[in-house]
């Protein structure tokens, strides 16, 4: 059996089986959904796993896990036929209490952060001219703004950020009506005009952190 229809099962049968429900309550009890629910995909310190397409979230702000986690829960985001990943996700999600999702969010906040893949090949320079149109949300510097509802992306895996802008130009993203924040984000991810695009940009945002 692959990865995906595994974890698409294993989704299944954590809602029907309650495994929040199970969790206890008090100060440990987002530890314990985090190692059930989130650490099998994204790893027991969030640093996240590439052989299934699971991105880093150690360290990733509050506000932008509790949104998207939420997104997820309400099939805003994941219900598109063709996203995997996302349509893996979302039965994540919804093993959650509705009353879980803001304290595993901060749990998810206070990992310390891992240091981000740079695999994706593309031309830096390239992408700085191109990385303008990003620059107008995300900062100059890639750490994002919240006031914007703009995440820090200088921190994401290269490999994540080229899998979602691909989503958001395709329309597997940001095309639901009720995504907000995606509905803005799908015109910018337009803007770049080809796979070359979105990679030159993608290695732009790695050197901000560091990398290439």
């Amino acid at each position: 059996m692959d990865v995906h229809r595994w974890m698409v099962l294993a989704g299944l049968f954590l809602s029907l089986t309650g495994c929040g429900a199970a969790a206890g309550q008090g100060e440990g009890r987002a530890e314990v959904l985090f190692a059930d629910n989130c650490g099998p995909c994204h790893g027991v310190g969030g640093e996240g796993n590439p052989s299934i397409a699971a991105p880093a979230i150690a360290g990733l702000p509050e506000w932008y896990v509790l949104a998207q986690l939420t997104k997820f829960r309400d099939g805003i985001r994941g219900a598109h036929a063709d996203d995997t990943e996302g349509l893996r996700m979302r039965p994540m999600a919804r093993t959650l209490l509705p009353e879980d999702v803001a304290p595993i969010s901060a749990y998810v906040a206070a990992l310390t952060p891992v240091a981000p893949d740079h695999v994706v090949s593309g031309d830096a320079d390239a992408g700085k001219a191109l990385y303008a149109t990003c620059a107008a949300c995300h900062g100059v510097d890639g750490k994002g703004n919240q006031a914007l509802n703009a995440p820090p992306i200088a921190t994401m895996d290269d490999w994540y950020l080229r899998s979602q802008l691909g989503k958001f130009r395709s329309g597997v993203r940001g095309a639901n009506p009720k995504d907000v924040t995606g509905l803005q984000m799908r015109p910018m991810a337009m803007t770049l005009k080809d796979d070359k695009a979105v990679s030159d940009v993608v290695a732009h945002i790695a050197t901000l952190s560091g990398g290439h």
